[in-house]
């Protein structure tokens, strides 16, 4: 195959993964739904774009510039950066309410063994994947990819 002499800008990759995501949450296709990781010197160039796509899809979105750690993804894919949460309703309560309680467990030094599986299925169901995605993600088997980066 012959690469290819176009490139791809990270901030129009990231906007339009971003217009992907938020419609499958208007559409009541995911429950929540994240932006890519973004460097933090990249939000100032996204924020008013990422805000008219919610506001044209009349969802809600939150910005997490600590993302809660799970076995769903290796915590390396999102040290250091923000991700932009998508939803409606009363999501975003219930994704705060798991990260305190991964912070209680945390404190205690149980966030670990089933605790720890818990939570990382509870993010999953709250991103609407499906329970056998969610193992192999637990088990490592699926790991994020970007084009991008």
């Amino acid at each position: 195959m012959k690469e290819s002499s176009l490139s791809i800008d990270r901030i129009s990759f990231y906007l339009g993964m971003i217009n992907c995501f938020v419609e499958m949450v208007a559409c009541g296709v995911k429950t929540l739904a994240l932006s890519p990781p973004l460097p933090p010197h990249d939000y100032p160039q996204i924020a008013p774009f990422s805000q008219k796509i919610v506001e044209e899809f009349h969802i809600d979105s939150y910005l997490e510039k600590s993302l809660l750690i799970t076995d769903l993804q290796p915590e390396e894919f999102t040290r250091g950066k923000w991700v932009i949460l998508y939803y409606e309703g009363d999501v975003l309560k219930k994704y705060l309410s798991l990260k305190e309680t991964a912070a209680k467990l945390r404190s205690t030094d149980q966030y670990t063994g089933a605790p720890r599986e818990a939570l990382a299925r509870a993010l999953g169901r709250l991103l609407s994947y499906p329970d056998e995605k969610i193992s192999r993600k637990i088990a490592g088997l699926d790991s994020p990819f970007m084009l991008v980066e």
